[in-house]
Formats: structure tokens, sequence, C-alpha cells
């Protein structure tokens, strides 16, 4: 199968943004494991809130993470679907958030930043150059700036793959099916195996310069299946490290 990419997958998720929220509700975990990576991030949660970059925000679930982990947070929410933004504003949102249409490679046009943290959830996995989009990344951060990403990239266990294959042709594909969004969940499915190993993206943040990096699975029924990345646009002043 021949993976969704750029203006193709924009559209599948324009077409299948009515039923997203549905089939994520799916999953027990989905909101649950991004509010864990959210809070790994250790944004302070009184005084003045930092300025997060949400990077491909889809229908807001990443936003109320943010929120929840950072309750006074101003938050720049980013995504390349039409149809998925439109969801997202349709949510009632404090005045501190506020929205783009743009895909990841066009934020760094915008002229706005530096950004105290990036927060990235299914994202990297969807993109045609992640290492442009990392050097993105770095651009919008300030010195010592946080990055996290929420990503489904299996570990370097062969053990996971299997899973993740029986999970794919039994659960995610027929409920895409049922759902009119087939095309999508056979891309979520396939672009997961072809996705960095964990590791492998770890080594990846690492050239394109990030330092502090950290690789943390998700608990429950997705470890070893979803992982949270954490890393730092160069050293901290203080010396903190990303945990």
């Amino acid at each position: 199968m021949t993976l969704l990419r750029d203006r193709d997958l924009a559209r599948a998720l324009d077409h299948a943004s009515h039923t997203c929220d549905r089939l994520t509700a799916l999953d027990p975990g989905y909101r649950t494991g991004l509010l864990r990576s959210a809070r790994r991030f250790r944004l302070p949660r009184a005084g003045a809130g930092p300025h997060i970059l949400d990077l491909g925000c889809g229908t807001g679930a990443s936003i109320l993470a943010l929120l929840r982990a950072a309750p006074h947070a101003r938050i720049t929410a980013v995504d390349a679907s039409s149809g998925m933004l439109g969801r997202a504003l349709a949510r009632p949102w404090p005045a501190r958030v506020r929205f783009q249409h743009l895909t990841a490679e066009e934020v760094a046009t915008t002229g706005e930043g530096p950004y105290d943290a990036v927060f990235a959830a299914h994202l990297f996995r969807n993109v045609t150059g992640p290492d442009g989009v990392l050097t993105t990344v770095r651009s919008l951060l300030r010195p010592g700036g946080r990055l996290a990403v929420h990503e489904y990239s299996l570990s370097g266990s062969a053990a996971h793959r299997a899973p993740w294959t029986a999970v794919g042709r039994g659960v995610i594909v027929p409920a895409g099916a049922l759902g009119g969004a087939r095309a999508l969940c056979r891309h979520l499915w396939r672009s997961v195996l072809d996705f960095d190993p964990a590791p492998d993206f770890a080594d990846r943040l690492e050239r394109a310069g990030f330092t502090d990096v950290r690789v943390v699975p998700v608990a429950g029924r997705q470890t070893g299946i979803v992982h949270t990345f954490l890393a730092r646009n160069g050293s901290a002043a203080t010396g903190e490290h990303a945990r």
C-alpha cells in the first residue's frame, strides 16, 4: 500500500474529521497517553504560562492535554487539515488558545516564536521530510526550549510488530471501513510499521541537534507501540534536563 502524504493525507483527514473523535474514543488509552506525554514536559502549573506550539493539533485532544498539564499556557495550535481544524475550532477554548491552518513545514514562515515548548502528537510519522520539520522546530524553540513528541513508534523489539499488525488488520482497518475512513485507517496501520523504531527516532533527534534526548514508553496496552520522546534545543542555562 502507498502511504498518504501531504495534500492526499490532508484531504483524507478532512474527509474523516467528522468521525475522528469517535474512532479515537474506541481506544481507551488514546487521551490518557496524550496527557501523560504532556505532563512529561514538567511545565509550570502556576504563574505566567509558557508559550507552547501544538504542531498537528487535530481536533483538539492534544490541546486539552496541554491545558490540563499547564493550565496557564498560551497555545498556538497548528494543523494542515482544514476539516480537523474546524472540529477543533468548534470547541470552547480560552482566549489564550489560537489556531493557524498551516503545514508543519510552513510554520516557520509566520515569524512567530520563539516558543518555550513544542508538542507534536502523531505528526512525524505523517510528514514527508521529518528531518526538515525537526530543523524547523529547533528554529522556533528558544534556547533550552523543550520538545515532546507523542508518537506511534514501535520499540526496537520485533515482538511488538506482530501485535500491531494483528490490531491493524483486526480492529483499525475494519473500524475505518465502518466509519468511512478506510484509507486513513489503512494509512495509520501501515505508517506505524514503516516509521522509525523508537531508538532510531531518538537518534534522528540527536542528529538534528537536540540534546537531553529521552524515550519513555506510554504505559498500558500501548507499551512498546507508543512512546514519548523528550528533548531540548541545546542545553538549558540552568543545566536542568528534560524528564
